[in-house]
């Protein structure tokens, strides 16, 4: 029951704020390589408050809706699905943010976390 909260959370979180989030990793990659674009992953965990307030507290911002959306195709991948690549299965911090080149799957930068998240977000979208 939590975890249908949870997401359901998300979602109304999400279309609120108006960043194109997608649920599926390979949709999201897909569209990433049609449109050249980075594919951003965040990868959270159902029972994590700390997900739910990054959320919150950076992906509603209005600063940075815009900007994101057109420098990014953004997916949010649970880890308890399955459906991602595996490398990413390896996370044990949550939310971890991963940037990925389209073309070739490969991770552009390192791993972000909680805490690092709104300096790459500052430095990378102004």
């Amino acid at each position: 029951m939590k975890k249908v909260i949870f997401l359901a959370l998300i979602a109304v979180i999400l279309s609120a704020n108006h960043i194109n989030w997608y649920g599926n990793y390979n949709k999201a990659l897909e569209i990433a390589k049609r449109e050249k674009k980075p594919l951003f992953v965040m990868l959270i965990k159902s029972n994590s408050k700390a997900c739910k307030s990054i959320i919150k507290d950076y992906f509603t911002n209005k600063k940075f809706i815009d900007e994101f959306n057109q420098k990014y195709i953004s997916v949010i991948i649970n880890y308890d699905n399955q459906d991602y690549p595996i490398e990413m299965f390896y996370s044990q911090i949550f939310p971890t943010f991963f940037i990925i080149n389209p073309k070739n799957e490969i991770f552009i930068r390192k791993p972000l976390y909680k805490n690092q998240i709104k300096e790459f977000l500052y430095n990378n979208l102004f």
